[in-house]
Protein backbone atom coordinates (compact mmCIF):
# COMPACT_ATOMS: atom_id res chain seq x y z
CA UNK A 1 0.00 0.00 0.00
CA UNK A 2 2.78 2.19 0.96
CA UNK A 3 4.04 1.89 -2.33
CA UNK A 4 1.08 2.13 -4.24
CA UNK A 5 0.63 6.00 -2.28
CA UNK A 6 4.60 6.71 -3.38
CA UNK A 7 4.11 5.82 -7.27
CA UNK A 8 0.90 7.68 -7.60
CA UNK A 9 2.61 10.96 -5.82
CA UNK A 10 5.25 10.57 -8.32
CA UNK A 11 3.18 11.17 -11.25
CA UNK A 12 0.77 13.77 -9.63
CA UNK A 13 1.50 16.77 -11.39
CA UNK A 14 2.59 20.75 -10.38
CA UNK A 15 1.06 22.48 -7.51
CA UNK A 16 -2.60 23.95 -8.49
CA UNK A 17 -4.04 27.49 -8.36
CA UNK A 18 -5.42 27.71 -4.88
CA UNK A 19 -9.63 28.35 -6.69
CA UNK A 20 -9.04 25.32 -9.15
CA UNK A 21 -11.77 22.86 -8.04
CA UNK A 22 -10.08 19.58 -6.22
CA UNK A 23 -9.84 16.58 -8.79
CA UNK A 24 -9.53 14.13 -5.22
CA UNK A 25 -13.17 13.96 -3.61
CA UNK A 26 -14.80 11.66 -1.72
CA UNK A 27 -11.94 9.63 -0.99
CA UNK A 28 -11.93 10.09 3.06
CA UNK A 29 -10.93 7.32 4.95
CA UNK A 30 -13.09 7.61 8.29
CA UNK A 31 -15.60 10.94 7.52
CA UNK A 32 -17.94 10.86 4.97
CA UNK A 33 -17.82 13.36 2.02
CA UNK A 34 -20.72 15.07 0.42
CA UNK A 35 -20.48 14.02 -2.54
CA UNK A 36 -22.54 11.47 -4.85
CA UNK A 37 -21.54 9.62 -8.07
CA UNK A 38 -21.60 11.23 -11.34
CA UNK A 39 -23.69 9.69 -13.50
CA UNK A 40 -21.93 6.73 -15.87
CA UNK A 41 -19.14 6.42 -13.07
CA UNK A 42 -19.46 4.08 -9.99
CA UNK A 43 -16.76 3.63 -7.55
CA UNK A 44 -14.91 0.50 -5.53
CA UNK A 45 -13.28 1.20 -2.06
CA UNK A 46 -11.11 -1.09 0.06
CA UNK A 47 -9.76 -0.32 3.38
CA UNK A 48 -7.70 -2.03 5.38
CA UNK A 49 -7.37 -1.24 9.46
CA UNK A 50 -5.03 -2.82 11.86
CA UNK A 51 -5.84 -1.35 15.33
CA UNK A 52 -5.00 -2.65 18.92
CA UNK A 53 -4.00 -6.13 17.31
CA UNK A 54 -7.20 -6.60 15.42
CA UNK A 55 -7.62 -5.73 12.20
CA UNK A 56 -10.43 -5.34 9.86
CA UNK A 57 -11.44 -5.03 5.78
CA UNK A 58 -14.50 -3.52 4.26
CA UNK A 59 -15.63 -3.53 0.42
CA UNK A 60 -17.85 -0.23 -0.26
CA UNK A 61 -19.21 0.03 -3.70
CA UNK A 62 -21.13 3.52 -4.79
CA UNK A 63 -23.42 3.70 -7.77
CA UNK A 64 -26.01 7.25 -8.81
CA UNK A 65 -29.24 6.29 -9.77
CA UNK A 66 -29.03 7.16 -12.17
CA UNK A 67 -27.43 10.31 -11.81
CA UNK A 68 -25.80 12.38 -9.24
CA UNK A 69 -28.61 13.58 -7.04
CA UNK A 70 -29.49 10.14 -5.79
CA UNK A 71 -26.77 7.31 -4.85
CA UNK A 72 -27.26 3.87 -4.08
CA UNK A 73 -24.29 1.89 -2.33
CA UNK A 74 -23.44 -1.22 -0.22
CA UNK A 75 -20.68 -1.88 2.03
CA UNK A 76 -19.29 -5.05 3.58
CA UNK A 77 -16.71 -5.42 6.28
CA UNK A 78 -14.91 -8.68 7.66
CA UNK A 79 -14.14 -8.72 11.40
CA UNK A 80 -13.98 -10.19 14.55
CA UNK A 81 -17.85 -11.20 15.15
CA UNK A 82 -17.03 -13.05 17.78
CA UNK A 83 -14.44 -13.76 20.49
CA UNK A 84 -11.93 -15.67 18.63
CA UNK A 85 -13.79 -15.43 14.89
CA UNK A 86 -13.90 -13.69 12.29
CA UNK A 87 -16.49 -13.26 9.52
CA UNK A 88 -19.13 -10.93 7.41
CA UNK A 89 -20.31 -7.97 10.26
CA UNK A 90 -23.29 -6.08 9.90
CA UNK A 91 -23.68 -4.83 6.29
CA UNK A 92 -24.53 -1.65 5.49
CA UNK A 93 -27.15 -0.55 2.47
CA UNK A 94 -26.88 2.89 2.00
CA UNK A 95 -29.34 5.73 0.04
CA UNK A 96 -27.76 8.90 -0.25
CA UNK A 97 -29.32 12.39 -1.84
CA UNK A 98 -27.29 14.87 -2.77
CA UNK A 99 -29.63 17.72 -0.95
CA UNK A 100 -27.08 20.87 -1.89
CA UNK A 101 -24.10 21.42 -4.48
CA UNK A 102 -21.55 23.24 -3.05
CA UNK A 103 -21.32 26.81 -4.43
CA UNK A 104 -19.74 30.13 -3.48
CA UNK A 105 -19.87 30.37 0.21
CA UNK A 106 -21.87 27.62 0.27
CA UNK A 107 -21.67 23.76 1.48
CA UNK A 108 -22.37 20.38 0.13
CA UNK A 109 -24.60 18.64 2.01
CA UNK A 110 -25.52 14.93 1.32
CA UNK A 111 -27.66 12.96 3.96
CA UNK A 112 -27.09 9.05 4.05
CA UNK A 113 -29.74 6.92 5.33
CA UNK A 114 -28.86 3.31 6.06
CA UNK A 115 -30.13 -0.14 6.61
CA UNK A 116 -27.98 -2.18 9.02
CA UNK A 117 -28.66 -5.39 8.15
CA UNK A 118 -26.30 -7.97 10.60
CA UNK A 119 -24.85 -10.88 9.40
CA UNK A 120 -25.94 -14.41 11.48
CA UNK A 121 -22.67 -14.36 13.24
CA UNK A 122 -22.45 -12.20 16.90
CA UNK A 123 -25.51 -10.09 16.87
CA UNK A 124 -28.99 -10.23 15.53
CA UNK A 125 -31.85 -7.38 14.69
CA UNK A 126 -31.65 -5.06 12.07
CA UNK A 127 -31.37 -1.26 12.46
CA UNK A 128 -30.54 2.18 11.00
CA UNK A 129 -28.06 4.65 10.68
CA UNK A 130 -28.09 7.86 9.61
CA UNK A 131 -25.25 10.33 8.99
CA UNK A 132 -25.46 14.23 7.07
CA UNK A 133 -22.20 15.17 5.89
CA UNK A 134 -21.12 18.62 4.90
CA UNK A 135 -18.19 19.43 2.63
CA UNK A 136 -16.55 22.68 2.01
CA UNK A 137 -13.67 23.98 -0.30
CA UNK A 138 -11.40 26.86 0.63
CA UNK A 139 -8.60 27.62 -1.31
CA UNK A 140 -6.04 24.16 -1.14
CA UNK A 141 -8.15 23.40 1.71
CA UNK A 142 -11.45 21.04 2.03
CA UNK A 143 -12.98 20.76 5.41
CA UNK A 144 -15.96 17.95 6.06
CA UNK A 145 -18.06 17.27 8.93
CA UNK A 146 -20.43 14.96 10.01
CA UNK A 147 -23.27 14.26 12.53
CA UNK A 148 -24.81 10.83 12.88
CA UNK A 149 -26.85 7.79 14.87
CA UNK A 150 -26.74 4.62 14.50
CA UNK A 151 -30.23 2.61 15.75
CA UNK A 152 -30.50 -0.80 16.86
CA UNK A 153 -34.05 -1.37 18.26
CA UNK A 154 -33.71 -4.70 18.49
CA UNK A 155 -30.47 -6.27 18.65
CA UNK A 156 -28.85 -8.92 20.73
CA UNK A 157 -25.87 -11.32 21.14
CA UNK A 158 -26.21 -14.97 18.92
CA UNK A 159 -27.53 -17.34 21.69
CA UNK A 160 -28.68 -14.37 23.91
CA UNK A 161 -32.84 -14.37 23.90
CA UNK A 162 -33.66 -10.99 25.66
CA UNK A 163 -33.18 -8.15 22.68
CA UNK A 164 -32.27 -4.24 23.84
CA UNK A 165 -32.24 -1.19 21.97
CA UNK A 166 -28.63 0.30 21.33
CA UNK A 167 -28.45 4.10 20.24
CA UNK A 168 -24.87 5.50 19.28
CA UNK A 169 -24.55 8.64 18.19
CA UNK A 170 -21.20 10.30 16.28
CA UNK A 171 -19.72 13.15 15.19
CA UNK A 172 -16.33 13.54 13.44
CA UNK A 173 -14.51 16.45 11.09
CA UNK A 174 -11.45 16.76 9.01
CA UNK A 175 -8.83 18.84 6.93
CA UNK A 176 -7.85 17.85 3.84
CA UNK A 177 -4.85 20.16 2.50
CA UNK A 178 -3.99 19.91 -1.12
CA UNK A 179 -0.16 19.49 -1.66
CA UNK A 180 -0.24 19.11 -5.28
CA UNK A 181 -3.26 18.35 -7.61
CA UNK A 182 -3.36 14.55 -7.16
CA UNK A 183 -1.94 14.77 -3.55
CA UNK A 184 -3.26 15.56 -0.46
CA UNK A 185 -2.23 15.24 2.93
CA UNK A 186 -5.14 14.68 5.73
CA UNK A 187 -6.35 15.09 9.08
CA UNK A 188 -9.47 13.15 10.29
CA UNK A 189 -11.33 13.14 13.74
CA UNK A 190 -14.36 10.97 14.19
CA UNK A 191 -15.72 10.83 18.53
CA UNK A 192 -17.98 7.62 18.50
CA UNK A 193 -20.55 7.52 22.20
CA UNK A 194 -21.37 3.57 21.19
CA UNK A 195 -23.67 1.21 22.80
CA UNK A 196 -22.97 -1.84 23.17
CA UNK A 197 -25.05 -5.26 23.92
CA UNK A 198 -23.34 -7.25 26.98
CA UNK A 199 -25.56 -10.17 27.25
CA UNK A 200 -28.28 -10.98 29.60
CA UNK A 201 -30.21 -7.96 28.49
CA UNK A 202 -27.61 -5.30 29.40
CA UNK A 203 -26.12 -2.96 27.64
CA UNK A 204 -22.66 -0.61 28.05
CA UNK A 205 -20.95 2.81 26.65
CA UNK A 206 -17.90 3.08 25.27
CA UNK A 207 -16.69 6.41 24.16
CA UNK A 208 -13.84 6.30 21.58
CA UNK A 209 -11.93 9.37 19.86
CA UNK A 210 -9.76 8.76 16.39
CA UNK A 211 -7.10 11.13 15.34
CA UNK A 212 -5.86 9.53 11.92
CA UNK A 213 -2.71 11.83 9.84
CA UNK A 214 -2.84 10.59 6.52
CA UNK A 215 -2.01 10.78 2.84
CA UNK A 216 -4.16 10.03 -0.01
CA UNK A 217 -2.63 10.44 -4.14
CA UNK A 218 -4.43 9.93 -7.11
CA UNK A 219 -3.94 9.18 -11.01
CA UNK A 220 -6.25 10.11 -13.68
CA UNK A 221 -7.00 7.69 -17.23
CA UNK A 222 -9.66 9.08 -18.68
CA UNK A 223 -12.60 8.44 -17.17
CA UNK A 224 -11.36 6.36 -14.64
CA UNK A 225 -9.45 7.37 -11.70
CA UNK A 226 -6.93 5.49 -9.21
CA UNK A 227 -6.50 6.59 -5.51
CA UNK A 228 -4.85 5.33 -2.93
CA UNK A 229 -3.79 6.13 0.52
CA UNK A 230 -2.49 5.44 3.76
CA UNK A 231 -3.21 6.90 7.76
CA UNK A 232 -2.02 6.37 11.11
CA UNK A 233 -4.92 6.14 13.54
CA UNK A 234 -5.26 6.60 16.82
CA UNK A 235 -7.75 5.85 19.31
CA UNK A 236 -8.76 6.46 22.63
CA UNK A 237 -11.13 4.72 24.55
CA UNK A 238 -12.52 5.69 28.25
CA UNK A 239 -9.23 3.62 29.51
CA UNK A 240 -6.92 2.79 26.71
CA UNK A 241 -5.01 4.47 24.02
CA UNK A 242 -3.67 2.38 20.80
CA UNK A 243 -2.63 3.40 17.60
CA UNK A 244 -2.49 1.64 13.87
CA UNK A 245 -2.27 1.85 10.07
CA UNK A 246 -4.90 1.82 7.65
CA UNK A 247 -4.67 1.47 4.07
CA UNK A 248 -6.96 2.98 1.34
CA UNK A 249 -7.37 1.96 -2.43
CA UNK A 250 -10.18 3.39 -4.54
CA UNK A 251 -10.92 2.86 -8.34
CA UNK A 252 -13.60 4.74 -10.36
CA UNK A 253 -14.91 3.52 -13.80
CA UNK A 254 -17.57 3.77 -16.47
CA UNK A 255 -20.09 1.13 -16.49
CA UNK A 256 -21.26 2.92 -19.91
CA UNK A 257 -20.32 4.29 -23.37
Amino acid sequence: MPTLVLLLALIAGAAPAADEPFQIKDNSFLVEEAFNQERGIFQNIVTFTRLAGDWNLTFTQEWPAPGVRHQLSYTIPYESVTPGGRGVGDVLINYRYQAIEEAGGRPAFSPRISLVVPSGRGRRGAGLQVNLPFSKQRNNWYLHWNAGVTWLPHAALEGERTAVRLVSPAIAASGIYRMRQMINLMIESVLIWQQMAVGSGSTRRQTTFTLAPGVRAGRNFGQRQLVGGVAVPIAWTDDTCAAGVLGYVSYELPFRR
